[in-house]
């Protein structure tokens, strides 16, 4: 087993695989950019090193100084995590030149799955249904409206080169099909490098079900019961439940062999998972996409099967046996998963970057929370909105799923939004409690009226007994944390950050000024001085915590002067646009 491995990533995952690093006796390393040198994951690992500045694409994308980092350090390997470089062939390569062990499966066969288009020429190849779409990326609009006139309206538009709802566009009609395209293309490329797009049928009210595999050392593949991920919005997933609710034992049995015959067949090894989509007959399912990485939805499939994927991952990356086969994989009781995201659920799930004030997590029988922050912690704007995950476990379905609401009342976070008030209204409604809910039960069917009546309740939170000063010691790249102790009498402790103004948490403003609801990049501007524009026109387009959000005009008017143009970062509240 390795004695030291570098994590190559940041907030709960990095953790979590820590945690796991700490249970192999292994010692973690971690990573972190100038904004992060405070961060939880830094002081929770053994040691850690300064990879760039804040930016992504300068640090937790840096495949250089991540490899030096981990030269550096002396670690066997290296775990990626998921998002940022999980899913890059190169930076898998690069830590392969190391003399570096890689957790996760081969380059190449990153670079076959990892490009959607030809995963669904693979899925293929191994007799593995997949949905219509076409054979490979598409050049124009023109493409995109002769295959929606031969399987017809709607049609999804999907990034070759990722998934995560990343460069998604649903089209419903012809004339929508340009912005889509662009759209998609620019979303991609800014998120993946790749503008590549291509067109599937969009199939009615499906359900997404995905399948957890393992490819173990000496060449056989375990298939793990399904994850129902279903409740998504802008194509992202926010609860997570195994097994599903109404998923026969049969198909169940033929979704897993499926995804264990796709991954044996371009002989996977490490952890991964396949994506499908279930149809309205609940019964006919076809192939989307394979992820291959650990997924954000992990916890819930190891509580329900009590295997630990990450200490998998990580021994299968060593050569060890794992110590289960596929006769040991059963189903035992009900795990659900929330997302606890920095985003308002009332205003359109927003992001709501910010310093976090009180936090208390909750606790008690059957529940667990991944997270990556603690109080007074910062969420950055640049980066993704996940705060922590919150999971709870029951002997069956309905306990699962009261443990969560109450685990749900006992969470705090102050000084933010979060997505914790939409949990408890989704869990609470008809279509969570029979299962029947699909891919667009959030933004097509649910009521998320009651939650513009309904703010965050206030933290009661007694008084530390010390303040802790903390501050971050870099000394030629290598992060050395300092506490200072203080007695509350006399110390003058943070104050609690107010919540957002309620004005700017919305896409209006004040008279005749637009205002930005949020901290981002404008990454396009639909308007000029003279336009007449009605209530809802989409006035620009502003990229915030790695999605692109539609700022819409909050009267109708003429546009008597736009104050951003493309590639301008704006902060909240920043003036966009004037309407009169």
């Amino acid at each position: 087993m390795f004695a030291k491995l570098l994590v190559a990533n940041r907030g709960e995952i990095a953790i979590r695989v820590m945690r796991a690093c700490r249970d192999l006796g292994i010692s973690p390393v971690a990573i972190y950019s100038d904004l992060d040198a405070d961060a939880l994951h830094v002081r929770v690992a053994d040691e850690a090193y300064n990879v760039g500045p804040g930016p992504a694409s300068e640090s937790y994308l840096n495949i250089a100084n991540i490899v030096a980092a981990a030269r550096r350090c002396g670690a066997e390997a290296v775990h990626p995590g998921y998002g940022f470089l999980a899913e890059n062939a190169r930076f898998a390569q690069a830590v392969m030149d190391a003399g570096l062990a890689w957790v996760g499966p081969a380059p190449g066969v990153i670079d076959r799955m990892g490009d959607k288009v030809a995963a669904r020429r693979t899925a293929e190849e191994a007799g593995v249904p997949t949905v219509p779409g076409t054979p490979g990326a598409v050049s124009g609009a023109d493409e995109v409206e002769a295959f929606a006139r031969q399987h017809g309206f709607p049609v999804a538009l999907k990034a070759s080169a990722g998934g995560g709802g990343k460069g998604f566009r649903v089209v419903q009609d012809v004339a929508e099909i340009e912005a889509a395209l662009s759209g998609a293309a620019r979303e991609a490329e800014a998120y993946f490098g790749d503008p590549a797009v291509y067109v599937e049928k969009y199939l009615h009210r499906p359900k997404h079900i995905e399948i957890q595999v393992l490819g173990l050392p000496d060449g056989s593949v375990i298939a793990f019961p399904e994850r129902d991920c279903s409740l998504q919005r802008r194509h992202q997933k926010l609860v997570e439940e195994s097994p599903c609710a109404v998923l026969a034992p049969e198909v169940r049995s033929a979704i897993m062999g499926a995804a264990a015959r796709l991954a044996d067949h371009v002989d996977y090894r490490n952890a991964g998972t396949c994506e499908f989509l279930l149809d309205a007959d609940r019964r006919s399912f076809y192939f989307l996409e394979m992820n291959t990485r650990l997924q954000v939805e992990h916890p819930v499939t190891e509580l329900v099967t009590g295997i630990d994927l990450v200490v998998a991952q990580i021994q299968i990356a060593a050569g060890q046996d794992v110590g289960f086969s596929q006769d040991d994989i059963g189903l035992h009781g009900h795990a659900i998963e929330c997302r606890i995201n920095a985003e308002n659920p009332a205003r359109n799930f927003v992001p709501s970057p910010g310093r976090i004030g009180d936090y208390r997590e909750p606790a008690g029988p059957g529940v667990r929370v991944d997270s990556g922050v603690e109080p007074h912690a910062e969420i950055p704007q640049v980066y993704d909105p996940l705060v922590s995950k919150l999971i709870t476990y029951g002997s069956d379905r309905e306990q699962a799923r009261r443990r969560m609401l109450r685990a749900l009342a006992e969470y705090r976070v102050e000084g933010i939004k979060t997505s914790i008030p939409f949990h408890a209204l989704m869990l609470a409604d008809d279509s969570f409690i029979d299962g029947e809910y699909h891919t667009g039960t959030v933004e097509n069917e649910l009521d998320l009226d009651p939650l513009k009546k309904d703010d965050v309740p206030p933290v009661h939170a007694h008084a530390p007994q010390v303040f802790l000063r903390r501050f971050s010691v870099e000394v030629d790249g290598k992060h050395i944390g300092v506490v200072v102790r203080e007695p509350v009498d006399g110390a003058q402790l943070p104050r609690k950050p107010r919540p957002p103004e309620r004005l700017l948490e919305t896409a209006g403003g004040a008279g005749g000024s637009l205002v930005a609801p949020m901290q981002g990049t404008i990454v396009k501007v639909n308007v000029k001085p003279g336009d007449e524009v009605a209530a809802g026109d989409e006035i620009v387009v502003l990229e915030a915590m790695k999605m692109e959000n539609s700022i819409k005009a909050h009267s109708a008017g003429i546009v008597e002067e736009v104050r951003v143009e493309a590639g301008q970062s704006v902060d909240t509240g920043a003036t966009l646009a004037v309407i009169r």
